[in-house]
């Protein structure tokens, strides 16, 4: 059984910056691929980021590259997403998921394990 608790969400102004944590209850959370997904009223849930097993293997949607980072602690099994810059359009749940192994991917079809999510709002 795989679970997942985000925590770090907020109210903050455009150009705040928030750090997201999500802690895994798992045995093995080193052997997964860790991924955060958005979701704004209204929208889709979408893709933010993903990081695999190490930290130099990341990837990113084309509007947070260069202002969140995603960064991983495998002795405290947890997966962060450092937000900077932030801008109102960020403004949405964000949701941590995962999959054992990878590659990495990018379709929310593709993580079974999910957390309950954590609002993110930023003013103008």
């Amino acid at each position: 059984q795989v679970e997942l608790v985000e925590s770090g969400g907020g109210l903050v102004q455009a150009g705040a910056s928030l750090r997201l944590s999500c802690v895994v209850s798992v045995r093995t959370f080193g052997g997964y691929f860790m991924a955060w997904f958005r979701q704004a009223p209204g929208k889709e849930r979408e893709f933010v980021g993903v990081i695999g097993w190490t930290s130099d293997n990341t990837l990113y949607e084309d509007s947070v590259k260069g202002r969140f980072t995603i960064s991983r602690d495998n002795a405290k099994k947890t997966v962060y997403l450092q937000m900077n810059s932030l801008k109102p359009e960020d403004t949405a749940v964000y949701y941590c998921a995962a999959k054992f192994g990878g590659p990495a991917m990018t379709s929310r079809s593709d993580y079974p394990y999910w957390g309950q999510g954590t609002q993110v709002t930023v003013s103008s």
